[in-house]
């Protein structure tokens, strides 16, 4: 720098009042600053949690496909590695990048993502009665999440701008706008579980944005008002699971079967559970071998690891979500606060409705558990969430090259 700034040469001579003893413990001064550094920039209390799921789901995928048997279920566990170092990937270098550009990268997230909705509508792969894949050879990925993301990222966007206020009917009508255009997409698919998703994404942003109490009751009271419209304008399956839900005796030996094999992997799992690899309810095909490493991994954990594993699966989700919405007390501005809000949201409901339809507290639904199911655009997905809210901690006390 010396040089560059024009002082010529530098002499590498030892000064007057030299302390050998000072240079000696200058390294390990400059090596516990750098420590206390590092540790002030990364948010151990997402990482720990983030990694234990991540680690629960790659065992648990493991042990279910070597229960299962065949080949294709044998080597789940080998994909699910490959997207979850996919995932880290962006994880790690989303952490790097200032959150506020992905707000101005929304604007074009958002008409991409639509117009992927309207092309696997046409040309997408069905599986499990649902048109929500896209094939690119050996690759194929969910244009719903990618969807499910630019919302999260528009909506915090919109209302961190100057000058909006949720509280206002044109940019009310707008967010409302954001959120339904994907959300008939979706449903047409049909994937009714993920386009529900996007309504508490919404309501839940507007709500840190200040809306107002009101605003939330009038919502509210419409939603009620339409619901009986909403359900009959549900497929016949759909109508089923519901009406299961209510009274899992209704239909024990279809459309309940499910959920009731599911309770009943959970409740003989007892305290401690059967032990790794030790179920019944999935080797013997009561639970739905097809998913029982993605929307019915909960039930498998509970049996094999009883009460005890299943209360730290939980709670490993109750902390990775406080430290979400640490990180949305801490942000250094709104669309930070918003942001963190949005992917708490989706969180919060994939982690209480994937477990709650396991336990008869939501009726049954395609939504994958957050870091443990298979799945790699929803894994993917997730550790792009939590990336993006690990920006956010690290910039907390930094100014955006934006706001100059």
């Amino acid at each position: 720098i010396h040089i560059l700034c024009g002082g010529g040469a530098m002499k590498h001579s030892v000064p007057k009042n030299y302390d050998l003893k000072q240079d000696k413990n200058a390294a390990p001064g400059r090596f516990q600053a750098f420590c206390a550094d590092f540790f002030h920039h990364i948010d151990l209390l997402q990482i720990i949690p983030m990694l234990i799921l991540l680690t629960i789901g790659a065992v648990f995928i493991y042990g279910i496909g070597q229960q299962v048997g065949g080949f294709a279920a044998a080597t789940f566990w080998k994909r699910h590695l490959i997207y979850m170092g996919i995932g880290l990937a962006f994880w790690i270098a989303l952490s790097f990048i200032d959150y506020r550009w992905f707000g101005p990268a929304s604007a074009v997230l958002y008409p991409v993502s639509i117009l992927l909705l309207v092309y696997v509508l046409v040309y997408g792969v069905k599986y499990f009665g649902a048109r929500s894949w896209i094939e690119f050879g050996p690759v194929n990925f969910q244009p719903a999440e990618i969807a499910k993301l630019a919302v999260v990222l528009a909506c915090a966007w919109i209302l961190s701008m100057k000058g909006v206020d949720v509280n206002h009917f044109l940019w009310m009508l707008l967010l409302l706008a954001v959120v339904a255009l994907p959300f008939i997409l979706i449903k047409m698919q049909p994937d009714l579980g993920t386009a529900l998703i996007l309504i508490p994404v919404v309501g839940f942003t507007a709500f840190a944005a200040r809306l107002k109490w009101r605003y939330l009751i009038i919502l509210g009271a419409i939603a009620l008002i339409i619901l009986p419209a909403a359900y009959f304008s549900l497929k016949d399956y759909q109508r089923d699971r519901i009406m299961v839900f209510l009274d899992p005796e209704r239909d024990p030996q279809n459309r309940g079967w499910n959920q009731l094999q599911a309770e009943m992997a959970i409740g003989s799992g007892g305290f401690t559970g059967k032990g790794f690899m030790q179920s019944t309810q999935n080797p013997m095909g009561y639970l739905p071998q097809t998913v029982s490493n993605s929307d019915f991994i909960f039930p498998v954990i509970a049996e094999e690891t009883g009460f005890i594993g299943s209360l730290f699966v939980v709670l490993m989700f109750m902390l990775l979500l406080f430290s979400v919405l640490r990180t949305a007390l801490l942000a250094a501005d709104d669309f930070g606060r918003y942001l963190c809000v949005g992917v708490a949201t989706v969180i919060f409901f994939h982690s209480v409705i994937n477990i709650g339809m396991s336990i008869r507290l939501t009726p049954v639904t395609g939504l994958p558990l957050p870091m443990i199911s298979y799945g790699g655009t929803f894994l993917v997905a997730m550790l792009v969430y939590l990336g993006i809210v690990h920006s956010i901690y690290v910039h907390r006390e930094k100014r955006s090259i934006m706001d100059l």
